[in-house]
C-alpha cells in the first residue's frame, strides 16, 4: 500500500463518492506513486466506480468486491466455490460492471439469439439470471444433504457445538487443537470457508459434534450472507457456540459486536455462548475461566489455541454445558441462554482457574 486517504463528508457525492476535490488529490497521489489499484472501504455504486476509474485510469474496487475476491481465492470445496460464484453473480447482476459502452447495443434479426431489438444489457441480465438459478438449485441440493446429516446427528442426540468469530481470530487453530483434524489454518483473512465437522470426546466421556465455520467481518456483504446460507445453517442449528475472540486485537470489543450482529441475522442470536479469548500468549493474559453471575455455567475462557494453554478449561466448560443440556432434556426444562455480556468482554470477574496441561 502506497497511500491512504480519509474523506469526511455529510453525504457521499453521487458521481464520485469522495467529491471532485478529493478525487483530484487522490489522482495526484496516484500519479506520484505509480499505484495501479484503488480500494474503497465502502460500497460504491456502478456509476461512481465507472467515473472514478475513468478519471484516474486505474481499476477501482470497493469493499464488497475486495471481500468477494478474497473469498474466491480461499474457496476450496465444490460447495464453497458455488457459494462464492453465486455471491459474485448476484453482486454483478445489480451492477453489470463487465463493461459500459456495449450495454446499449441492440441485437436484431430473426433467429438471432436474444431476439430482434433486444438490448445487450437485457441479454446479460437474462444470462446471469439463468446461471444464478442453476447455482441456487445446486446449493439447495447440498443444503438437503446437510439437513439429512443433521437429522442423523439429532437421532443420535449428539450435542452440537459450532466455532464462530471474527475472521483471523484463530478458529481453525482451535478446531485443530480440539479435534486433531489438521484443517487448513493460516494467519490470513477468511482462511476457512467450508464448514468442517468432527466428533470430539470430552473428559466426561460424552461425545460432541464440533464444527468450524466461516469467519465474519465488519459490514459483511449481504450477498455473502445469502449465498452461504447453507453453511451458516450449521451455526443456527448448534446447541452451543464457541465465540472465539482475538484477545490481542485492539478493536476486539467492536469485533464481538459485529459477530453478534451477524449471529442475530442468521437466527443464532439466542444460542448459549462461551466467549473464548484466544491468543493470550500475544497479550500476557492469564489462562482461566469465569462463571456468569458468579455461580452460573462457565461463560468465558481465556486460552491459547497455538500453545494449548487453557484448553483443558475450555473442555471442562463445554462438558458443563453438555451436562446441563442433557439434564434439561431429561427433566423437560428449557435451557436458559447464558450469553456473556458483550459490553464488558474482558471482565473475567472472579475467575474459575483451572490447571492446564
Amino acid at each position: 500500500m502506497v497511500g491512504r486517504h480519509v474523506c469526511r463528508r455529510q453525504r457521499p457525492d453521487a458521481a464520485l463518492y469522495v467529491g471532485a476535490g478529493k478525487a483530484d488529490e487522490i489522482g495526484a497521489n496516484l500519479a506520484a506513486t505509480d499505484a495501479g489499484l484503488v480500494l474503497f472501504d465502502h460500497e460504491l455504486s456502478a456509476v461512481q466506480q465507472r467515473n472514478l476509474g475513468e478519471r484516474w485510469g486505474v481499476p477501482v474496487l470497493d469493499r464488497t468486491e475486495l471481500i468477494l475476491d478474497i473469498f474466491g481465492r480461499r474457496a476450496r470445496s465444490h460447495e464453497g466455490k458455488l457459494q462464492v460464484e453465486l455471491a459474485r453473480l448476484e453482486h454483478l447482476s445489480a451492477r453489470l460492471v463487465r463493461g459500459w459502452t456495449h450495454l446499449e447495443r441492440q441485437r436484431g434479426g430473426i433467429g438471432v439469439r436474444g431476439g430482434p431489438g433486444e438490448k445487450q444489457i437485457e441479454l446479460d441480465r437474462r444470462q446471469l439470471g439463468a446461471r444464478v438459478r442453476r447455482l441456487r438449485a445446486d446449493l439447495e441440493r447440498i443444503r438437503g444433504q446437510r439437513r439429512n446429516r443433521r437429522r442423523s446427528r439429532d437421532r443420535n442426540q449428539a450435542f452440537k457445538v459450532s466455532i464462530v468469530g471474527y475472521t483471523n481470530a484463530g478458529k481453525s487453530t482451535l478446531f485443530n487443537r480440539l479435534t486433531g483434524a489438521g484443517a487448513y489454518a493460516a494467519d490470513q483473512l477468511f482462511a476457512t470457508l467450508d464448514t468442517l465437522t468432527r466428533r470430539v470426546r470430552l473428559p466426561s466421556g460424552d461425545f460432541i459434534m464440533l464444527s468450524d465455520t466461516v469467519g465474519f467481518v465488519r459490514d459483511l456483504p449481504h450477498q455473502l450472507v445469502d449465498a452461504f446460507e447453507a453453511t451458516l445453517e450449521e451455526t443456527a442449528e448448534a446447541d452451543l457456540l464457541l465465540h472465539v475472540v482475538d484477545a490481542s486485537a485492539p478493536d476486539r470489543i467492536d469485533q464481538i459486536a459485529q459477530v453478534e450482529r451477524v449471529l442475530a441475522e442468521i437466527g443464532a442470536g439466542d444460542i448459549p455462548v462461551i466467549l473464548v479469548h484466544n491468543k493470550i500468549d500475544r497479550c500476557g493474559m492469564e489462562a482461566g475461566n469465569s462463571r456468569e453471575g458468579g455461580c452460573g455455567r462457565i461463560g468465558r475462557v481465556a486460552l491459547s489455541a497455538a500453545t494449548g494453554v487453557g484448553i483443558d478449561g475450555l473442555m471442562a466448560a463445554i462438558a458443563e454445558h453438555c451436562a446441563a443440556r442433557r439434564a434439561g432434556s431429561k427433566s423437560g426444562d428449557a435451557i436458559t441462554d447464558q450469553r456473556p455480556v458483550a459490553s464488558d468482554p474482558d471482565d473475567f470477574g472472579t475467575p474459575d482457574r483451572q490447571a492446564s496441561r
